[in-house]
C-alpha cells in the first residue's frame, strides 16, 4: 500500500510517530520536516495531489486541529479528506463516504489513538450500494 503524508508543525511529532508504527505500507512524506512554524496548505495540496492524480492508495494529513488541513485538501476534485478524531469517525469515513484521505488533530489525540485511527482508516472497505449514490452527488 501506497500512503502518502504530511503535516504543518503542530502534527509533525505524530507524522513520525505513524510513518514508524505502521507497518507494510511505502510512505511518500511531502513535509514538513520539523516543529519549525509552516502553513498547512503547502502540505495539504501535495497529498491531495498525489490522492488525486492516484500515485498513491490513500493520504494522511496532520495539523492542530485537523480542520485546516482538511479544508485545503478537500479543494481538489475527487478528494473526501475526512477529520477524525475517534476511529468510529474514521471507520464511517471509509464505509459511508470512501474517503480517501483522513485528517487528524494533532493537539486532541494521542499518539495510540491517532494509530488506532489510521489502521481502522486503512483496514476497512467502502460499502457502496445506497452509499455510492450519495458520493456521486458530492
Amino acid at each position: 500500500m501506497k500512503i502518502a503524508i504530511g503535516s504543518d508543525h503542530a502534527g509533525y511529532e505524530l507524522k513520525e510517530f505513524l510513518k514508524k508504527e505502521i507497518d507494510g505500507v511505502e510512505f511518500f512524506d511531502v513535509g514538513t520536516k520539523s516543529e519549525e512554524s509552516c502553513d498547512y496548505p503547502d502540505y495539504a495540496h501535495p497529498v491531495a495531489e498525489k490522492v488525486e492524480n492516484k500515485e498513491v492508495d490513500f493520504g494522511i494529513l496532520i495539523c492542530g486541529s485537523g480542520n485546516g488541513i482538511s479544508m485545503a485538501a478537500n479543494k481538489h476534485k475527487g478528494i473526501r479528506a475526512a477529520l477524525s478524531w475517534k476511529k468510529e469517525i474514521a471507520e464511517l469515513a471509509r464505509l459511508h463516504n470512501n474517503a480517501n484521505i483522513v485528517s487528524l488533530p494533532a493537539r486532541y489525540i494521542s499518539n495510540e489513538e491517532a494509530l488506532e485511527i489510521v489502521n481502522i482508516f486503512l483496514k476497512t472497505p467502502f460499502e457502496g450500494g445506497r452509499h455510492q449514490r450519495r458520493v456521486e452527488k458530492i
